[in-house]
């Protein structure tokens, strides 16, 4: 897998682009992947342990994810090494020098990512204007803030859950990452009936199998607290996330939480991908054999994106909601029936849907890269 992005293949990446500004600790890449659709739209992701293979993955993730959208963009991502956390000058001296020494890449549009914010992307737009996810008061939909991403997530689990033959009332789901992503799923599919019985962050696990409070934990968060604080769930080691059993398993953090090593730990019914590149393929090709239903990222998480391109258009968050749980609903759909008709995993059925879209555009620009 690794070879064929740092290679490349008939999609892309179309452009690498790495930024160092020693002076002030700046070190920064850009991976557009693929542009037949249009622009790449893609978040900024930071973190001390990025890389540029991940950038790749990311990016070809987002070229996959907006084509099956039916969006009129292309797949790109960059990455920002340092740590989110730190002093919020020096994070808005990083962000900003990034775009800046970006500011000729017009072909790819920025948006907030893990690490990265609304109040990220107003620097940005300061600095360039190009970017999507800003804060509402300088007219953006903000994604994180009005759970975009959370919102086509439940809806997609709705599918899921019906495809083989479970209710969400009364599912018992776990939540690995409870972020922007985490927390706004988790209150979503809670309205929908689901319970919550442990969910993760940076500091450990709350675990209650009788359901946690997401409202307390949503708090907790606001407080810049862990879930871990919560006075109603028992306390376990970050890595046990995987060892709960439930109906509806999240991960809505980091790429490679499931691999071939943790896979058989997993005790779940349903895994709807909430983080980008959360399970390697032969961990899902596994979970597939074991009955265990995994709906691929770039189908379930796409509702960010969805509601970015729509902010970009000049549209109000109604629409961009509207315009996810149809999307999302008819999308997932499509894919496990053809994945079901086909007997694939859904992964590939989403890919060959989506390439599909990708490579019949390429084919009417007189260079497919521009």
């Amino acid at each position: 897998m690794e070879d064929i992005f740092a290679t490349g293949d008939e999609l892309g990446p179309l452009k690498v682009i790495h930024v160092q500004e020693p002076s002030i600790g700046l070190k920064a890449t850009l991976v557009i992947d693929n542009v037949a659709l249009g622009p790449s739209v893609g978040g900024v992701r930071m973190a001390p342990d990025v890389s540029t293979i991940e950038c790749a993955r990311l990016a070809r993730a987002m070229t996959l994810k907006n084509a099956a959208a039916g969006l009129d963009h292309g797949g790109g991502k960059s990455v920002l090494y340092g740590d989110p956390k730190m002093p919020l000058e020096k994070k808005e001296q990083l962000i900003r020098g990034m775009a800046c020494a970006l500011r000729e890449a017009e072909q790819y549009i920025f948006a907030p990512d893990m690490g990265t914010e609304e109040e990220s992307m107003a620097w940005i737009k300061d600095e360039i204007g190009r970017v999507v996810g800003l804060p509402c008061e300088i007219g953006g939909i903000p994604l994180d803030q009005v759970g975009a991403t959370g919102w086509g997530l439940s809806h997609v689990a709705e599918i899921a859950a019906k495809h083989i033959g479970m209710e969400l009332e009364g599912a018992k789901f776990v939540i690995q990452g409870f972020g922007a992503v985490g927390k706004n799923t988790a209150r979503f599919l809670g309205e929908k009936g689901a319970i919550l019985v442990a969910t993760a962050d940076s500091k450990g696990v709350i675990y209650n199998e009788n359901g946690l409070d997401v409202a307390e934990l949503i708090e907790l968060k606001k407080e810049g607290k862990s879930v871990i604080e919560s006075k109603v769930g028992t306390v376990l080691e970050s890595e046990k996330i995987v060892d709960v059993e439930c109906d509806i398993w999240v991960p809505a953090a980091r790429p490679d939480i499931i691999t071939e090593k943790n896979m058989h730990r997993l005790k779940t019914k349903l895994v709807v991908e909430g983080a980008n590149i959360p399970i390697t393929y032969g961990a899902e090709k596994y979970l597939h054999e074991k009955g265990v239903l995994c709906v691929p990222d770039f189908i379930a998480n796409a509702g960010g994106v969805i509601c970015a391109a729509t902010e970009y258009l000049g549209k109000c968050q109604k629409e961009a909601f509207v315009a996810i749980e149809e999307k999302l609903r008819a999308n997932s759909s499509l894919v496990l029936e053809k994945s079901r008709e086909k007997e694939i995993l859904p992964r590939d059925a989403a890919i060959e849907f989506a390439v599909q879209r990708v490579k019949k555009a390429m084919g009417y620009k007189r260079w497919s890269l521009f």
